[in-house]
């Protein structure tokens, strides 16, 4: 596996004369992706297989009731996952940037000081809107929503340190600080709710994983080096990463919300499932993306050229396993829906292929945006953004049936995807056509 991808040379163009050349150019660039590919696949397995039981058991242990408060508080968490993510991600792109371990240490040591700020402040004001937000929540008391505020402090902090491990492309921590907050997460709300905690034992059990996630997120900067050659975190990027999560996190919950409004708790469940068996294989495909974004980031010597494999080994990838994933769903519903569920959801069955169709779209889009996030300031970001506008747009008027919700979003994502491959289709075009020019 290579220890330096700056030094690796990028293939310019794909074509026929480059075919005898892939093996090596695979075991370069596209070794360290796929390598990295399947350790966070793996990590991914475990986290989901957690979260999956995390759910269950909740659900099992507290009754429908309990559980829509923990949903609900579990849904504000994710909401703030995309100030956690965008620093994680700004933080991977420019550790991966910078050669020495000084700069590394420098932009670690910057975007931490803005995390606890951000974080302090996400904290204070989450608690201090307890009352408030209980309220419109319907929930029994906002000790649920202080215990959130309370995780909330240390969760940018959390997304700098996965920064580290991922722009250093130590996947292997990186995915193991993954599990271990899911296993934490499960583990510890399982007593609290054993001892009699009940649902505010599973917010705590929350709170604490993201504590605990926190402080075994061991970093290390070896060597020294100097800061005259630091690529500094720029605050224009962090802004657009911000918009490409916010975006992504409207985009991929806000679909549920809008079942809970408009239909009534049953069919709404039956919805919640398939969600939650659509969502294993976009959970699948961000492990895939994880491994890609330091790759190419650190790639920057020449952001005119296109660094082919880079992108090219990820976007097979997802591409093989949304294939793969939404087949199965069409081959097994009912045993799928009966493994996992048992009785009472099989109205749910026709819904899983398409759902699954849907959220292939949309990771194949996530593979685009977040290479072009990689290599300069984002632009899709904000077209992803007005696509989550949409969404809601169409499910608010369209909704007679969750099928019909499903097949929105089908349409949705289906032209997403194509609008975030215009770009990349002008941009090969355009470079086509200068060599035929140069070449006659």
């Amino acid at each position: 596996m290579i220890t330096n991808p700056q030094a690796v040379p990028l293939p310019s163009r794909i074509g026929p004369r480059n075919l005898l050349r892939w093996p090596q150019r695979l075991r370069e660039h596209g070794a360290m992706v796929l390598g990295g590919s399947l350790i966070m696949l793996f990590g991914s397995g475990l986290v989901s297989v957690a979260n999956f039981g995390y759910n269950v058991t909740m659900a099992r242990l507290l009754g429908p009731a309990e559980f829509g408060h923990v949903t609900a508080v579990a849904t504000l968490l994710m909401l703030a996952s995309a100030v956690t993510l965008s620093f994680q991600l700004v933080c991977a792109k420019f550790i991966a940037r910078n050669v020495t371990s000084a700069g590394k240490a420098a932009i670690h040591d910057s975007l931490m000081r803005r995390a606890w700020v951000i974080g302090g402040a996400m904290g204070v004001g989450v608690i201090l809107a307890s009352p408030g937000i209980a309220r419109l929540l319907r929930l029994p008391t906002p000790m649920f929503i202080v215990l959130l505020g309370a995780g909330l402090f240390c969760y940018p902090a959390l997304g700098v340190k996965r920064g580290v491990l991922q722009g250093a492309c130590n996947f292997r921590h990186l995915s193991g600080n993954f599990v271990l907050e899911a296993v934490v997460k499960l583990v510890a709300a399982v007593f609290f709710v054993w001892v009699g905690f009940g649902s505010l034992g599973a917010i705590g059990g929350v709170a604490l994983s993201l504590f605990a996630a926190f402080a075994f997120a061991r970093i290390a900067f070896h060597g020294g080096g100097s800061t005259e050659q630091l690529v500094p975190a720029s605050f224009r990027e962090a802004m657009q990463v911000i918009v490409f999560f916010v975006g992504q996190v409207v985009l991929s919950n806000i679909d549920i919300l809008l079942v809970k409004y408009f239909f009534p708790p049953s069919e709404a469940g039956l919805y919640a499932a398939v969600a939650l068996v659509g969502r294993l294989l976009y959970f699948a495909a961000w492990s895939i993306v994880s491994a890609m974004f330091p790759v190419s980031a650190s790639n920057t010597a020449a952001p005119d050229k296109r660094p082919d494999h880079v992108l090219f080994t990820p976007l097979m990838m997802v591409f093989g396993i949304s294939v793969v994933y939404t087949a199965l769903m069409a081959a097994f519903p009912r045993t799928i829906v009966a493994l996992l569920f048992g009785t009472g959801f099989q109205e749910a069955e026709p819904l899983l292929s398409l759902y699954a169709m849907a959220t292939g779209l949309y990771a194949l889009s996530v593979v685009l945006m977040t290479y072009e996030m990689s290599r300069r300031i984002v632009n899709t970001g904000w077209l992803q953004l007005i696509f989550s506008g949409v969404l809601v747009v169409a499910i608010s008027v369209f909704h007679t049936s969750l099928r019909e919700v499903v097949l929105v979003q089908l349409v949705i994502m289906s032209l997403l995807l194509a609008a975030v491959s215009i770009p990349f289709l002008r941009q090969y075009s355009r470079k086509d056509s200068q060599r035929l020019q140069e070449a006659a």
